[in-house]
């Protein structure tokens, strides 16, 4: 009898995780952004939500949770229940940049979550103040020089990918700038349009709105090839400075014994959503291109981004805060 039960058992276990895949989710699911509102992440984040929850009709809630270089989150996240009802937003900084950055991390992300989906890939983008005589590379390169110790750069933190970039960006052209962290993209942008700051190297989404009103100058984007929206704008690449190239990349982690079944629902469902022509047009407006691909893809492109920006953060002498 008791072989019989377990084998009943077994059988009913197999039987009730697809029905309980294909059911989820049945209730709200939690998406914890590292990093504080007003930035691409929480931008992006807040797109795709939207639309989980109209394909859903369960409401996807956004919880920015800031601190730590995204170390407060990720930490957060890896002790949830793996059950699909708490998510994390990866990102450049958080999967590629803190490994390398810290000693000893709150979290190990290839033990501690699975890759669920690639969300968006976005262009970063060069800004400064209008009020500056800088109109490109060669004239933000000339007015260091002609004004040493005065240029200040903003990020959205130590470690961020405007940090990141940035930094890179000065290791390749010598220009001289001295890093002012904050504590996200949103504080970040209102000092740099006030003038506090004069420049910043940020993902290109919360900095289109602000350029088209002219509060900032956009003077080059890190894509290999013009965005569409602002054609206008030279790539680094044309203004003398070949194969460089920087973004941004935003994606979906589960904790880590999260059911496959319910991994391969939400990629399908987070795929779904990105093909939709109100996220399409919304991310291609501002610089940015929807995300596809497995589980399995979006791994191999967080070990591959680990391995190229390690060394720029090694190099760069990135320390956290």
């Amino acid at each position: 009898m008791k072989p019989l039960l377990f084998a009943l058992g077994l059988a009913t276990a197999f039987v009730a995780a697809p029905v309980a895949a294909q059911d989820y989710p049945t209730k709200p699911v939690t998406l914890v952004v590292p990093f504080a509102p007003g930035g691409s992440s929480d931008v992006i984040s807040r797109f795709v939500g939207n639309k989980l929850t109209e394909l859903w009709k369960q409401q996807v809630i956004v919880e920015n949770k800031a601190g730590g270089a995204g170390q407060i989150a990720m930490s957060q996240v890896a002790r949830a229940a793996p059950d699909g009802y708490t998510l994390v937003l990866g990102h450049i900084g958080t999967l590629a940049v803190n490994p390398a950055m810290f000693d000893k991390l709150s979290y190990d992300y290839k033990k501690e979550f699975l890759p669920v989906a690639m969300l968006a890939i976005v262009p970063s983008a060069i800004a400064v103040n209008p009020n500056l005589p800088i109109k490109d590379i060669k004239d933000l390169l000339a007015y260091a020089k002609a004004n040493p110790g005065k240029l200040n750069y903003g990020s959205a933190g130590n470690g961020s990918a405007g940090h990141l970039a940035m930094e890179y960006f000065k290791d390749t052209t010598k220009l001289e700038a001295q890093h002012v962290p904050y504590k996200g993209t949103g504080p970040m942008l209102t000092d740099l349009l006030a003038g506090q700051t004069q420049l910043a190297y940020n993902g290109i989404l919360p900095l289109v709105p602000h350029a088209k009103s002219g509060k900032l100058r956009i003077i080059a984007v890190g894509s290999p090839k013009r965005l569409p929206l602002m054609p206008e704008v030279p790539t680094v690449q044309e203004q003398g400075f070949a194969d460089f190239e920087t973004s941004q990349w935003y994606g979906i982690l589960a904790p880590a014994g999260t059911p496959p079944a319910i991994v391969a629902k939400l990629n399908a469902d987070i795929n779904k959503v990105l093909t939709d022509p109100d996220i399409v047009k919304r991310l291609n407006d501002d610089g940015a291109v929807a995300g596809s691909g497995s589980p399995a893809e979006f791994g191999k492109y967080i070990d591959a981004e680990e391995k190229r920006w390690g060394p720029v953060v090694k190099k760069a002498g990135i320390k956290p805060d």
